[in-house]
C-alpha cells in the first residue's frame, strides 16, 4: 500500500484529515507510520497482509490491557487483520530505559502480575512477533509451559526448517522434566509476554508507554526472565521489584535462564542464526 493510499485509508476509519504520513521504524508484524492530523494531533498506524497479520489480535491484546489494568498502553483507534490504528506516545526528550523509568516499569509490571486469573493461557490465542501463540486454559503452568510455549515453538521453529531435528528433540526432553527445577505457582499472574527493550517508551519523566503486547496468564517470571535476555531491564527493576513481590530464591541462578527458553526459541522460530546455538547452550546446561 502506498503511503497515499494509506493517508486516505486512515482518514477514512477515523473520520478526520490526515495531513502527512511517514514510515517509522521498527515494527515486527508488518509496517509502522507516523500519521499527522489536522487537528495537530498524530495516531500510529501499523499495515500488514490481512492473511496473516493478526493486527486485529494486537488491538484486542491492547484493549484488554487498557481496559483491565493500569498499564499504560496506546488507545486503539481502529483495528482489522491488516490495519491498526493507534493513538500516538510521545517519547521526546528520552527513549532509553533510565533508571527512573526502570524502578517506575518495576512497579507497573508488579500491578500488572498481580492480576490473575483462575488457569494460566487466556481466552484466545494471541501472537508474539507475529507468531500464533496458543494459550489454552490450563489449570497447571508445568503443563502449560511444557505444551503450549516449549514444544509448540520447538515445532514450529523445525517445521520453518530453523530447529535442528536433534535439538527439537532435546527441547521435547527437557520439556517433560521440568518438575526438576519448577513448582506450580501460587497463582497465575497477567503477563505482557514480550518485555524486550524496543517495546517499553520512556519519555523525560519515566515511563510513556508500552507496546506490542503478547499477553497471556503465566508464572510472571517468565516475564522478568525475558527482561533479562536483551538487557531491558536491570539492578534498579528487580530491586524496586523485589520490594513489592519478592522473588523466590534461584530465580537468577536457574530458572531465569530455563524460562528464556521460549523466546529463544521464537527467535530462532523468526530468525535461525546465533539464537539456534543459544538454544544449544540451555539445552547443555539443563540436560548436559
Amino acid at each position: 500500500m502506498s503511503m497515499t493510499t494509506l493517508q486516505d485509508r486512515v482518514a477514512e476509519v477515523l473520520g478526520r484529515e490526515v495531513t502527512a504520513i511517514r514510515p517509522l521504524g521498527g515494527g515486527c508484524v508488518g509496517d509502522v507510520a507516523k500519521a499527522d492530523l489536522v487537528d495537530g494531533g498524530a495516531v500510529v498506524v501499523k499495515i500488514a497482509d490481512p492473511a496473516t497479520g493478526g493486527l486485529d489480535t494486537e488491538g484486542w491484546m491492547l484493549r484488554y490491557l487498557g481496559e483491565r489494568t493500569r498499564l499504560p498502553v496506546p488507545r486503539v483507534l481502529h483495528a482489522e487483520p491488516g490495519l491498526l490504528v493507534m493513538s500516538w506516545i510521545d517519547t521526546r526528550g528520552s527513549g532509553s530505559v533510565t533508571s527512573v523509568c526502570q524502578q517506575e516499569a518495576a512497579e507497573m509490571l508488579a500491578d500488572l502480575h498481580s492480576i490473575t486469573a483462575p488457569t494460566y493461557g487466556l481466552e484466545r490465542d494471541t501472537m508474539i512477533g507475529g507468531l500464533r501463540q496458543p494459550n489454552p486454559q490450563t489449570p497447571s503452568w508445568l503443563d502449560f509451559f511444557r505444551d503450549h510455549r516449549l514444544r509448540h515453538m520447538a515445532a514450529e521453529a523445525h517445521a520453518a526448517g530453523r530447529l535442528p531435528a536433534a535439538l527439537r528433540d532435546r527441547v521435547d526432553i527437557l520439556a517433560g522434566r521440568l518438575d526438576r527445577w519448577l513448582t506450580e505457582p501460587e497463582r497465575p499472574g497477567l503477563v505482557h509476554g514480550d518485555m524486550w527493550t524496543g517495546n517499553v517508551l520512556c519519555g523525560p519523566t519515566g515511563i510513556a508507554g508500552f507496546i506490542d503486547p503478547a499477553i497471556y496468564y503465566a508464572d510472571p517470571e517468565i516475564e522478568l526472565a525475558f527482561s533479562t535476555l536483551f538487557g531491558t531491564f536491570g539492578e534498579s527493576f528487580f530491586r524496586r521489584y523485589g520490594e513489592i513481590r519478592p522473588l523466590a530464591p534461584g530465580f537468577m541462578e536457574e530458572r531465569r535462564d530455563l524460562y528464556n527458553l521460549y523466546p529463544l526459541l521464537v527467535h530462532v522460530r523468526l530468525f535461525g542464526g546465533s539464537y539456534v546455538a543459544a538454544v544449544d547452550r540451555t539445552l547443555d546446561r539443563f540436560l548436559g
